[in-house]
């Protein structure tokens, strides 16, 4: 029988917004019985995520960042990994438990719906190899490990990250579709890499929604889940914008009201 899901419709906000709306999920998860989550976001204004441990080894022309008149902010993840542009990108989180085995074969097991649902939109994807200079770069989309999907010419499409609480896991992830190159050589002060497949898609006419549905659909199907659809109540945005504002010292944010619904 199909474990019923909770699916949050697609949301817009601030970084400060959806690293809270994470990690209030995976709260609720391990302490008050709240179901299994899949939700897809989008950040406004563009962001740069930056792994738990990576605070004090980002470079410091990123304090300054500016794009379409706004600051980019510089919010902190409660996963690990390294600096991540959010800016043209759809951003998915999954919140679940009780997955059995070792951390390589959790990732694999709950990447597995992205590989499907590319797929079904015409997009091969496989893991990436380890590679050692990693940890040496800010930028996570330089290099891909074992946890990320690249396509069938290598370049990398999908970056993501975990944080384990026992037997509760969080993992989310940025799939890159439609970056801005004038800001991502302002951030990474190198060229953007040759488009992936997933950005070729998008420039033929694939939509977000598009995108979305087929994840959707393919995450359903993987997890033998019943997907529900509830979006945030009144209740739910009052805890999280109290957590915005507890973790506010910790990072830069724009105003946490500033969050609308996609379709």
């Amino acid at each position: 029988m199909s474990q019923p899901w909770r699916l949050i419709p697609p949301l817009e906000a601030s970084g400060a917004v959806q690293m809270a709306i994470d990690t209030w999920l995976l709260d609720q998860h391990q302490h008050h019985g709240h179901p299994p989550t899949l939700r897809f976001y989008t950040w406004n204004p563009a962001a740069i995520s930056l792994g738990v441990s990576q605070r004090r080894q980002i470079p410091e022309h990123w304090q300054t960042l500016s794009w379409q008149g706004q600051p980019v902010n510089l919010v902190q993840r409660s996963t690990g990994g390294r600096g991540v542009l959010h800016q043209g990108d759809l951003t998915y989180t999954l919140i679940t438990s009780a997955v059995e085995g070792s951390r390589s074969q959790v990732y694999r097991f709950l990447c597995q719906f992205l590989i499907e649902g590319w797929a079904k939109l015409g997009v091969s994807l496989e893991f990436g190899q380890p590679d050692r200079n990693y940890s040496r770069s800010p930028n996570c989309f330089a290099l891909a490990t074992s946890a990320d999907l690249v396509d069938s010419q290598g370049h990398k499409v999908i970056g993501s990250a975990q944080l384990r609480r026992g037997a509760y896991l969080l993992q989310h992830g940025s799939i890159s579709l439609v970056p801005d190159p004038e800001l991502w050589q302002q951030v990474f002060q190198i060229p953007e890499p040759p488009p992936n497949q997933a950005q070729l898609a998008m420039q033929k006419g694939l939509t977000l929604s598009q995108a979305i549905a087929a994840l959707t659909q393919a995450a359903a199907y993987c997890f033998d889940a019943q997907l529900i659809t509830q979006p945030l109540t009144a209740q739910e945005w009052g805890e999280i914008y109290a957590l915005v504002k507890k973790n506010g010292s910790e990072c830069q944010c724009s105003d946490p009201s500033a969050v609308s619904s996609r379709s």
